[in-house]
């Protein structure tokens, strides 16, 4: 397989289990577009936390990622079911048929692929009239007495984001998109009701996390875990993250 940005494999577990979910509101605007008998490409799936969602609303999905650790854990390897297949392989070069899905839908991953060549494979792979979705979450939002710690872990790992994760930020904008767009909520929000151990593994399952490690040698979660955890309180109590979900759709012409 041809090289690829690998930012997770190394972090596989970690992700597996940190990473949240995401909101029947979202599978809902996709579904006001596609029929529920449509077969989905989801490419860069990473462990699994959008294919369970879209295996629920629609008749298939065929989930691909470049990493192999990604999907060694991914839950259907762990849960099998009879509408989920998955792969290793990239997203530009899929191994599917010429017009061979109804949607394509891509969880917090567009940033990471060769766009010009992706978009490619989906005008071949994409059925006419079928549907691209791509989302993207961005940080999440302390309004309480997170706020200042949380900044504080940002303040040291912001600066070893890669360059890509600039197109998180400003939600996927700018990007020469092949098929026009179709309504999509600008509302959307993505929560998860965390205790303090979940917190602190998200943060750990970030790249920019584990690119500051490997540069500094220091690692974010041991400095300013002692100050999350006085602002905290008991590790077990259950608080409300919230990210911002931005949802792009864009139909191919039948």
């Amino acid at each position: 397989m041809a090289a690829f940005k690998d930012h997770f494999s190394a972090l596989a577990d970690t992700y597996a289990s940190s990473r949240p979910t995401y909101p029947d509101a979202l599978y809902d605007a996709i579904a006001t577009e596609v029929p529920a008998s449509a077969r989905v490409w989801e490419p860069g799936c990473g462990s699994g936390q959008a294919t369970r969602g879209l295996a629920g609303r629609f008749a298939h999905v065929h989930a691909t990622d470049p990493s192999a650790a990604q999907i060694a854990r991914h839950w259907a390897r762990r849960e099998p079911v009879d509408n989920v297949t998955v792969a290793v392989e990239l997203a530009e070069t899929p191994s599917l048929a010429d017009a061979s899905v109804e949607l394509i839908a891509v969880a917090q991953a567009l940033h990471w692929f060769d766009r010009h060549a992706f978009f490619a494979s989906c005008e071949r792979v994409l059925a006419p009239g079928g549907v691209l979705a791509a989302w993207t979450y961005q940080d999440i939002v302390f309004s309480d007495d997170l706020a200042e710690v949380a900044e504080a872990v940002r303040d040291d790992i912001d600066p070893y984001w890669p360059p890509e994760r600039n197109d998180v930020d400003v939600g996927y904008t700018g990007y020469d998109w092949p098929f026009a767009a179709l309504p999509a909520p600008d509302d959307l929000w993505l929560t998860a009701d965390w205790t303090l151990p979940q917190l602190l593994g998200y943060f750990a399952s970030l790249s920019a996390t584990a690119c500051f490690q490997a540069a500094t040698g220091r690692d974010a979660i041991e400095i300013h875990g002692p100050e999350l955890a006085a602002a905290w309180g008991d590790p077990e109590r259950v608080r409300r993250m919230r990210w911002p979900l931005v949802l792009h759709l864009r139909r191919k012409p039948a």
